[in-house]
């Protein structure tokens, strides 16, 4: 399977000639990564992870184009384009399913919290072909599995290094990349990443950055 990041969030897979895409957001190159997309996987609502207008333009360019998300996400993609409703599937927490080929498990369920007075909204993490985990706006450990690629939401409003480093900690993929690293510039992704690189490795995790557009073969 081939691993290509975007910027921020979003994540392109590809396998066997098949295309999914993770979270096309408003910060991401949405045009490249979606080029051939035969699923999309949305995280949550935040546009930074969704970007509505894109999404619907790529259902309205592909009729059989399925994409996957939280019930509210995927109710206002039916709303925005009525004609494509039957192409949008509600996804929740325990949830399992096949698309484009890619096997995919659905963990979490909310958004990790911002702050109290900052309502909390639905996140669906995502584990596709058993083995690559796409957590989206949470740091909720896919308990019993062994993860074998972990996508680190390195910095964000509602996360602290600790937390992010014990994340990966917890999770002990042998391999790890950043994603969520669209708010920071070069000096502070530098310091973030070294804390989760060192920690992470005495743990048996191997991170290392991805530039925006680089691809990996896991």
């Amino acid at each position: 399977m081939l691993l290509t990041k975007f910027t921020h969030a979003c994540v392109r897979l590809e396998k066997e000639g098949r295309v999914l895409v993770v979270d096309p957001g408003i910060f991401s190159e949405t045009a490249a990564a979606l080029a051939g997309v035969q699923a999309i996987l949305i995280t949550h609502e935040h546009a930074d992870h969704f970007d509505q207008d894109v999404v619907l333009g790529a259902l309205a360019a592909n009729p059989g184009l399925p994409v996957h998300a939280p019930a509210v996400v995927a109710d206002a993609l039916r709303a925005g384009a009525p004609a494509t409703a039957g192409q949008v599937h509600n996804t929740a927490a325990g949830d399992t399913f096949t698309t484009a080929g890619f096997r995919v498990a659905c963990f979490g369920g909310q958004h990790a919290l911002i702050h109290p007075t900052i309502p909390v909204v639905a996140n669906v993490g995502y584990l596709v072909d058993g083995a690559l985990y796409h957590p989206g706006d949470s740091l909720i450990v896919p308990a019993g599995l062994q993860v074998q690629t972990l996508l680190v939401p390195v910095h964000a409003p509602w996360s602290k290094v600790a937390e992010v480093v014990d994340f990966v900690v917890s999770v002990r993929a042998p391999r790890a990349f950043q994603i969520h690293d669209g708010l920071l510039n070069e000096n502070g992704l530098s310091f973030t990443e070294s804390h989760i690189a060192r920690v992470g490795a005495e743990h048996g995790t191997d991170f290392r950055h991805l530039a925006a557009g680089e691809s990996v073969e896991l």
